[in-house]
């Protein structure tokens, strides 16, 4: 793992940027997906063994969704008043206790909070995460190391899914939530170990309401900042387009088998996780901005050959297939970068600047996912049209940041 190809920051305690600090906060990006896709073949039974209807256990999902944007929005601000470590490690003991409660809840309706208050410390433990890279990296080394994080985070939603269905092939669903608590420890020691104090508290911003106002209308003034903010949270509004219909798109209406789409998830996320790791070597050789236009029309494209295919050929699955992987390794040049170079716009408010930046991507995610499945399982009509958007919104994302 190469950090050092351009000068990083370090702090009057000597906190710098290592590869076990990386690897550590690899292991906190890791957090939503394992949490999420781990439970996720499991809500037939989690419905059954709590007698909660589907909508109920979809609830869970969607709250942990409003757990991690509200996690990150607050999260960063407080440690930008507090430092970086004690408020990362209370996080991740939150994390790994709403775990448990969900390993032994015994209701859907403790399960709705306690996935709720999962959401929230594993969000805020997200945003902690990042903002010590902001703290101790710049420049290229900055944009390399935030593409190299999400490259190597991107095995998370593939390994999440396949763990889940072999925990639920051997045990019982309650023991993912063990695992997911386990896990928290482990996340809990690596910070003990890798992870200094990054904020030394002549750097640090004074608490409350009004403070993070004052933060939040700096970085929100920030042109640059916001159109590079718009470049990943479009993107990513597009990526979750996908992840809730495409299982539609193969399954009901091209008689994909549950393995062969699994198989082909797979395969999608493999080509969003490789993009991501290319764009991180390319870092400081090819402008960013360049990296993510080509993203955007990749994926602009792809939408169009969608939905071409979705009004007037019913969908062929040679073309979902390809359109799908264009999509997902578009965004792996898109929302990396675009989240890096948002970063790199507020060097003085990192903590604000990815608590407002994950905010709106994990609210873009929760709000689109419903909105892509209005059409019902027989149309990919409503998330083609999604996909365009994403892309067409993303682009003027660029174009307003650049100006």
């Amino acid at each position: 793992m190469t950090l050092n190809s351009a000068p990083a920051r370090t702090t009057d305690r000597g906190a710098r940027l290592t590869a076990g600090l990386v690897t550590t906060v690899i292991f906190l990006t890791a957090i939503a997906p394992l949490a999420t896709d781990m439970y996720v073949p499991a809500f037939p039974r989690v419905a059954g063994d709590l007698d909660a209807s589907a909508t109920d256990v979809q609830l869970t999902l969607t709250t942990f969704f409003v757990g991690m944007a509200l996690g990150q929005l607050v999260g960063g601000p407080v440690s930008d008043q507090r430092g970086r470590r004690r408020p990362l490690l209370v996080a991740i003991l939150a994390m790994a206790a709403a775990s448990v409660v969900c390993a032994l809840t015994p209701t859907i309706g403790v399960m709705t909070v306690a996935r709720f208050v999962q959401g929230f410390a594993g969000g805020w433990a997200m945003v902690i995460g990042r903002a010590v890279i902001v703290d101790l990296a710049r420049g290229a080394q900055l944009v390399r190391v935030l593409n190299l994080i999400a490259g190597v985070g991107g095995i998370a939603p593939i390994v999440g899914p396949l763990l889940g269905a072999a925990i639920l092939q051997l045990s019982d669903w309650r023991v993912s939530f063990w695992a997911v608590a386990v896990l928290g420890v482990a996340m809990m020691l690596a910070v003990l170990v890798a992870v200094p104090e990054s904020l030394p508290p002549e750097r640090r911003h004074g608490g409350g309401l009004r403070s993070f106002v004052a933060a939040g209308r700096v970085v929100l003034g920030n042109r640059e900042y916001v159109g590079y903010v718009i470049v990943a949270g479009a993107a990513m509004a597009a990526l979750f387009a996908y992840v809730a219909t495409s299982a539609f798109v193969l399954q009901s209406m091209n008689g994909l088998s549950p393995v062969a789409y699994s198989v082909d998830f797979a395969g999608n996320a493999a080509g969003m996780t490789i993009a991501a790791l290319v764009a991180a070597r390319l870092a400081g050789r090819i402008p960013t901005r360049s990296l993510i236009l080509v993203g955007q029309v990749a994926a602009l494209s792809a939408g169009v050959v969608m939905l071409s295919g979705a009004l007037w050929f019913d969908t062929p699955l040679i073309v979902a297939i390809v359109c799908f992987f264009v999509l997902m390794t578009a965004q792996g040049l898109m929302i990396p970068n675009g989240g890096a170079l948002a970063s790199a716009a507020v060097p003085d408010h990192p903590g604000t600047g990815s608590a407002v930046q994950g905010c709106l991507q994990w609210v873009a995610a929760g709000t689109i996912a419903p909105i892509a499945g209005l059409g019902g399982e027989h149309t990919a009509v409503p998330m083609a049209t999604l996909m365009i958007a994403g892309a067409a919104v993303s682009l003027i994302g660029l174009r307003i940041a650049g100006r």
